[in-house]
C-alpha cells in the first residue's frame, strides 16, 4: 500500500515507539494508584470527556459516549466506597501513533461498599488510550471478568 507523505508524520520510529509505550504503562499504572487511593471519582480525569468515548463491560455498552460519564461516575459513588485496582505485570501496549495506543492487562478489582461487603473480580481490560491536551486519556475501554471456573461433574 502507498502512503502519501503526509502519512509519514504519524510514522513511529524505534525510539517514539518505546517512548509512548513507556508512557502509556506509566499512565496505566497511575489510573490504578488513583483509583485506589481516591476512590471511583479519579476515573473522571483518566476517561477522555468528548462525545466519541465509549465503554463496555461483560458484552454491553454501559455508555455510549463522553456525555454521561460525569454522572455515571458520581452514581457509582452511591454504590462504591473504595475500589483496590490492580493491572498485572503485564501491561499490553501497541503504539498506533505518537498520540494513540491500544491497551490490555489484566486486572483484579476489589469494591467495598458503603456498609463495607466486599467483591472481588478479575479479568482482562482493554481500550484505547489518547494523548490530548498535555495527557494520556483513555478513550475507549472494555472490561471483560474471567468466567468462574468450570465445575467437573
Amino acid at each position: 500500500m502507498h502512503r502519501d507523505s503526509g502519512s509519514d508524520s504519524q510514522s513511529l520510529t524505534p525510539e517514539r515507539k518505546a517512548a509512548v509505550e513507556a508512557n502509556v504503562k506509566a499512565f496505566m499504572l497511575g489510573v490504578a494508584h488513583d483509583v485506589t487511593a481516591e476512590g471511583p471519582t479519579a476515573w473522571r480525569k483518566h476517561l477522555a470527556d468528548e462525545s466519541a468515548f465509549f465503554m463496555a463491560s461483560e458484552g454491553q455498552l454501559v455508555f455510549p459516549n463522553g456525555q454521561p460519564e460525569g454522572q455515571w461516575i458520581q452514581n457509582l459513588t452511591q454504590f462504591i466506597r473504595q475500589i483496590d485496582l490492580r493491572w498485572g505485570d503485564n501491561i499490553r501496549v501497541d503504539p498506533l501513533t505518537p498520540t494513540l495506543a491500544v491497551v490490555a492487562a489484566p486486572y483484579v478489582e476489589i469494591r467495598t461498599d458503603p456498609e463495607g461487603h466486599q467483591i472481588t473480580e478479575s479479568g482482562y481490560f482493554t481500550g484505547l488510550a489518547e494523548y490530548r491536551d498535555g495527557r494520556w486519556q483513555l478513550r475507549d475501554a472494555h472490561w471483560s471478568v474471567a468466567a468462574p471456573a468450570a465445575k467437573v461433574p
